[in-house]
């Protein structure tokens, strides 16, 4: 089973628009949060914690350049990549958004499967097994294509949920995840589990991770969650 969809916020004032990239990012194969301003946009991301911003410049209430001013200004979402959505096309208005810190600036109007790719090429970069990447970290590789674990030259077998839950610690080392944040990533919105399922699972990763007797990399941070390293 593979890593659950990753979560795009869309936000868009013009319901028009919103919908047709909401179709499309669905059709592509993730899961879609929706927001129509930038009030409801800042509550969603504290709420769901997304792998992706599609951002509108131009948004009742809040900015999209004053949003993602605020997002990268905090250590929990300044690793979420944005992507600008703007009318604005003159150099020294995506010299302005590059600058408050969007990753990319993509100019309306603009071709939808051009904005997919370059959403693809965003979420590369932030949730790399979602896209067949070997990660790396100590002396644990998880090559997230052949769905295989080694920790230095030993295999680690791993069910897939232990497998899941190590791909996430792995594309963010050191970054603490509450066990909410990990039931979002590891099994998915739409499933309920209670929170304790996830120390049970953690407690698994760490015994097969331990197993030739490496040390315990997972760190369990009081009243926050769990890490890696």
């Amino acid at each position: 089973m593979a890593n659950p969809k990753p979560t795009v916020l869309l936000v868009e004032d013009e319901p028009a628009q919103r919908e047709v990239l909401a179709y499309n990012l669905e059709a592509e194969g993730y899961h879609v949060l929706r927001a129509a301003d930038g009030e409801e946009a800042l509550l969603m991301v504290r709420e769901e914690l997304p792998d992706l911003v599609l951002l509108d410049w131009m948004l009742p209430n809040v900015s999209g350049i004053e949003i993602c001013r605020r997002l990268k200004s905090r250590g929990e979402t300044r690793g979420i990549p944005v992507i600008m959505l703007s009318a604005r096309s003159e150099e020294v208005d995506r010299v302005r958004g590059l600058e408050t810190g969007a990753d990319d600036y993509v100019v309306k109007p603009y071709s939808v499967a051009e904005l997919m790719a370059r959403v693809r090429t965003q979420l590369k970069r932030s949730r790399p097994s979602t896209v067949g990447q070997t990660l790396e970290f100590d002396d644990i590789t998880l090559d997230s294509e052949s769905h295989k674990v080694f920790r230095g030259e030993e295999p680690v077998k791993l069910g897939p949920t232990e497998f899941r839950l190590l791909a996430t610690f792995m594309e963010k080392p050191g970054r603490v995840y509450s066990r909410d944040q990990l039931l979002d990533r590891v099994w998915g919105r739409d499933i309920y589990v209670d929170t304790r399922t996830v120390d049970v699972h953690v407690g698994r990763l760490r015994k097969a991770l331990s197993k030739s007797g490496g040390e315990d990399l997972i760190r369990t941070v009081r009243g926050a969650g769990y890490a890696l390293g």
